[in-house]
C-alpha cells in the first residue's frame, strides 16, 4: 500500500511486494557465484519485511539476496523501492540496473527496451557497518537489514510524469496562493513523442500545454504562475488538502498538497501568521515483531494513541518515516519533523570530514526532499542528531546542508538537535534551535544529576542565546526523558526504572518549559520502547531503549496519562 489515494489511473503499476525467494551470504560471495542469475537455494519471505525477525538472523550482518519473478507488458520499466536496508544493488534478469545506498530513503532505476513475458528480478541488500556507513557502529536504534518497504514496477508508456512538486507564496492576508508546479518528464519512447501536459489542483487549471520530447529524452517543466483566490488554508485544526492531478495522453501523477506558512518571527513559530507551541514526541518506526518493515494498521493506531495524548506534532526519529503515514499526518493536520539518519557520537570528529560521509549525507537530503516535497505536514527538516557541533570539523556540513535544504526544501524550518548547546557553534545556521538533555536521568558536566539541573541549564543557556545574539530564535526542547520498565512500581518517587520517576519527571520538565518564554515546543524522548544496537551497552536494559511512554507492543505506563493531561491543558482542548 504506496500511499492513502490512488496516484496513478493511466499507468500501469506492478506490486512487487508479497513473496520472495530469499537467502543469506554471510561470505559475500553470492555475486561470484552468479546469484544476480538466479538463486542457487533459498526461502520463501514475505517483503516488505526485515531478516532479523527470522528464525537464526536476529543479530545477522552482511549481505542477503532476494528473488521474485513478474510478469510485465514490456517496454521502458521504472523500478521503485522504498527501502532497502542498507546498500542496495539490483539486477534485472542477471544484467545489473543500479546501486542505492541509504536505508530510509526511496530511488528508483529505469529500464528500457524491456521485453514482454515473464523477468526475474534480483536484490542484494547489504546492512554491514563501516566508517563510512549511515548509520554508525555506535547508534541507539537497531540495524535491521532487508526490503523493508513496498516495491513496484511501473510500466511506463509515452511522455511520463516522475515528479511534480508544487511551490506556491502565499497573499499576506493569506487568502491566495501564487502557484507553480515543477515537472519531471520523460519520454519512455525510442521515438520522438508530442503530448499535451496539463496540470490541475482543485478545480484549477494551472497548465495545458503542448510538449515534444525526444526519444528517451528527460526534460525540467516549470509551468507559469497561477494566482488561485479563496483558498483554504492546511492547519492543525482545519487540514485542508487539494488534489494535484499531472497528466499527459498516457500517463499521469496524482498527489495532494495543503497550503500553509510556517515562519519564525520575534522568537516565535507562527503557523499561517498565529503563534503556535510545539507540543510533540520522537517516534521511531519500528515494532518487535516488524522492525522497520511497519505495517500501515500500526501507523494508524500511533497516530490514535499520539493524538488521544494530545500531540499536534511528530519528529520522525531519527529517518524519513513511510510514506503513507505521512499521509496520515497531512490528513489529520499533525506536524511533522523529518531528518536524516544522521545520530551522534557514533560520527567522529575523522569521519565527519570524509567526503563520502558529506556525500551521502547530502544525497539523503536530496531524496528526502524529492520524496516529500508536497506534504504539508512537513514543517521541519532536521539536518542531523547529537553530532560533534562543538568542533569546527561540522560547520561545513551543517553550512552546505542547511543552504542545500533552504534554497530547495520549500517554506520549512531548518534544525540540529544539539546535545550540547552551551558549546555549539552551528546553531546560528537554524531557524529554530533543538536541545537534546536528559537532567534527572544521565549525569553531565557541570552538573549534579538532579531535576533542578534544568532550571540551572534554563538560565545558562538564555545568557548563553543572548551572548550569541539568537534571542530572535525560538527554542525546541527535543529530546528529554527517563526510561522506566513497564509494571515496575515503587511507593518512593527517586525509584530510578519506575513508572513513578519517569512520570514524575516529565511533568516537572514539562510544566517548566511551558513556563520558560524562550521554549517554544517540546518533543518528548519517546513514543514507545525500541529495539536498540547491542554496541549500546548503557543503560539499555533488555536492549532496548525504555523510556517509551508505551512499552514496544503499545501498552501505556504511567507518564501516558500524565502527558495526555498536560498537553491538552497546554493546548486548551
Amino acid at each position: 500500500m504506496k500511499r492513502l489515494f490512488t496516484d496513478h489511473y493511466k499507468r500501469n503499476v506492478i506490486e512487487l511486494s508479497g513473496a520472495w525467494r530469499f537467502l543469506a551470504d554471510p561470505d559475500a560471495t553470492g555475486e561470484s557465484n552468479n546469484w544476480q542469475k538466479g538463486l542457487p537455494s533459498g526461502e520463501t519471505v514475505i517483503v516488505p519485511s526485515v531478516w532479523n525477525n527470522e528464525l537464526g538472523l536476529l543479530n545477522y550482518e552482511g549481505c542477503c539476496w532476494y528473488e521474485r519473478k513478474f510478469t510485465t507488458a514490456g517496454g521502458t520499466l521504472l523500478f521503485e523501492f522504498e527501502s532497502v536496508m542498507t546498500l542496495a544493488t539490483v539486477w534485472l534478469d542477471g544484467n545489473k540496473i543500479g546501486e542505492h545506498y541509504g536505508a530510509f530513503t526511496q530511488f528508483e532505476f529505469i529500464v528500457n527496451d524491456v521485453s514482454s513475458g515473464e523477468h526475474t528480478i534480483v536484490v542484494r541488500a547489504d546492512n554491514r557497518i563501516d566508517g563510512q556507513s549511515f548509520p554508525q557502529r555506535y547508534t541507539d536504534w537497531f540495524n535491521y537489514g532487508g526490503i523493508a518497504r513496498d516495491a513496484y514496477a511501473h510500466e511506463l508508456r509515452g511522455i511520463s510524469i516522475l515528479t511534480n512538486h508544487i511551490t506556491y507564496e502565499l497573499s499576506n492576508d493569506l487568502k491566495c496562493a501564487t502557484v507553480n508546479a515543477e515537472l519531471e518528464l520523460y519520454n519512455a519512447s525510442r521515438d520522438t513523442v508530442s503530448s499535451k501536459v496539463s496540470v490541475k489542483i482543485g478545480d484549477t487549471s494551472i497548465y495545458n500545454e503542448s510538449i515534444t520530447l525526444n526519444g528517451y529524452e528527460k526534460r525540467t517543466v516549470i509551468t507559469p504562475a497561477t494566482v488561485i483566490e479563496d483558498i483554504a488554508l492546511w492547519d492543525v485544526d482545519a487540514p485542508n488538502l487539494y488534489t494535484v492531478i499531472a497528466a499527459t495522453d498516457t500517463d499521469d501523477l496524482i498527489d495532494k498538497i495543503g497550503y500553509r506558512k510556517i515562519e519564525v518571527k520575534g522568537g516565535e513559530i507562527l503557523l499561517n501568521s498565529k503563534p503556535i507551541e510545539l507540543l510533540g514526541i520522537n517516534r521511531h518506526e519500528e515494532h518487535p515483531e516488524w522492525g522497520f518493515a511497519f505495517p500501515p494498521k500500526l501507523m494508524k493506531k500511533d497516530l490514535d494513541l499520539i493524538c488521544d495524548m494530545g500531540c499536534n506534532t511528530i519528529r520522525g526519529s531519527h529517518y524519513p518515516n513511510s510514506k503513507i503515514f505521512v499521509d496520515m499526518l497531512d490528513e489529520r493536520g499533525i506536524l511533522f519533523w523529518s531528518e536524516i539518519p544522521m545520530w551522534g557520537c557514533g560520527f567522529s570528529e575523522r569521519s565527519l570530514q570524509d567526503p563520502v560521509i558529506f556525500e551521502r549525507g547530502y544525497s539523503m537530503h536530496k531524496e528526502m526532499v524529492k520524496c516529500y516535497y508536497n506534504h504539508p505536514s512537513i514543517i521541519i527538516w532536521g539536518m542531523h542528531n547529537e553530532i560533534a557541533t562543538y568542533s569546527e570539523c561540522t560547520y561545513p556540513i551543517s553550512k552546505a546542508w542547511s543552504e542545500y535544504l533552504r534554497e530547495n526544501g520549500g517554506n520549512r524550518l531548518i534544525t540540529h538537535a544539539s546535545n550540547h548547546p552551551l558549546l555549539d557553534n552551528d546553531m546560528d545556521l537554524d531557524d529554530i534551535i533543538c536541545i537534546n538533555i536528559y537532567h534527572g536521568w544521565y549525569t553531565y558536566r557541570g552538573y549534579d544529576g538532579k531535576l533542578s539541573d534544568w532550571d540551572k541549564m534554563i538560565e545558562e543557556f538564555r545568557a548563553r542565546r543572548l551572548e550569541k545574539g539568537w534571542e530572535g530564535k525560538p527554542v525546541i526542547m527535543s529530546e528529554f526523558g527517563a526510561a522506566a520498565l513497564s509494571g515496575f512500581h515503587s511507593h518512593f518517587d527517586t525509584v530510578r526504572w519506575s513508572e513513578e520517576y519517569q512520570r514524575d519527571l516529565l511533568e516537572y520538565t514539562l510544566e517548566l518549559f511551558h513556563k520558560t518564554d524562550y521554549i517554544k515546543g517540546t518533543y518528548i524522548w519517546q513514543f514507545c520502547n525500541i529495539r536498540t544496537s547491542h554496541a549500546m551497552d548503557i543503560n539499555r536494559v533488555r536492549y532496548f531503549n525504555n523510556k517509551g511512554v508505551l512499552d514496544e507492543y503499545r501498552n501505556p505506563k504511567s507518564s501516558y496519562f500524565k502527558i495526555k493531561e498536560l498537553y491538552h491543558r497546554y493546548s486548551g482542548k
